[in-house]
């Protein structure tokens, strides 16, 4: 199989759970994008037109700033890259994540969680700012998702 990395960002924890779960199921390495400034009840607000989540997502040139990278990125094949759904696409601390490695030859597979809406363009997304890498169009989880299906849904990237 190959090397695998479950690189994450989790608002409320859900997707954190999830990360979690997938990368034990399939023994892969696990990496949280942090971002600099944590964000509140009030941040994730997205009934507020002007709370940072709103206005972040509005700009799709913001990047949010993250505590740290991922060491040794050449070492994995295949990024499983998890994030919970805003405004139909991947955060934009997302695309900060992306934007600051090398993902050339790498297999980019996005996971979500959400309350309701699919992947949209996130994939897409993702593919435009790692033009070097294969993206696949990833996977909406719900929050009661088994082990057993994480491993499996992932094991067909990790055979390719």
């Amino acid at each position: 199989m190959k090397r695998a990395l479950v690189a994450y960002f989790s608002a409320t924890s859900v997707t954190k759970r999830i990360a979690t779960m997938l990368a034990t199921s399939v023994d892969a390495k696990v990496f949280e994008i942090v971002p600099k400034e944590f964000y509140t009840k009030s941040d994730l607000d997205w009934t507020n037109d002007n709370s940072r989540s709103s206005v972040e997502m509005k700009d799709r040139t913001c990047r949010p700033k993250i505590e740290s990278h991922v060491e040794n990125m050449e070492k994995y094949e295949v990024v499983f890259v998890g994030f919970p759904i805003w405004w139909y696409r991947e955060p934009s601390i997302i695309d900060t994540f992306i934007e600051m490695h090398n993902f050339e030859g790498k297999l980019i597979v996005p996971f979500a969680t959400s309350g309701g809406s699919g992947m949209g363009d996130a994939w897409k997304n993702i593919q435009a700012l790692a033009p070097k890498a294969k993206v696949e169009k990833g996977k909406v989880f719900e929050q009661g998702v088994s082990v057993e299906e994480l491993r499996r849904w992932a094991e067909k990237y990790l055979k390719k």
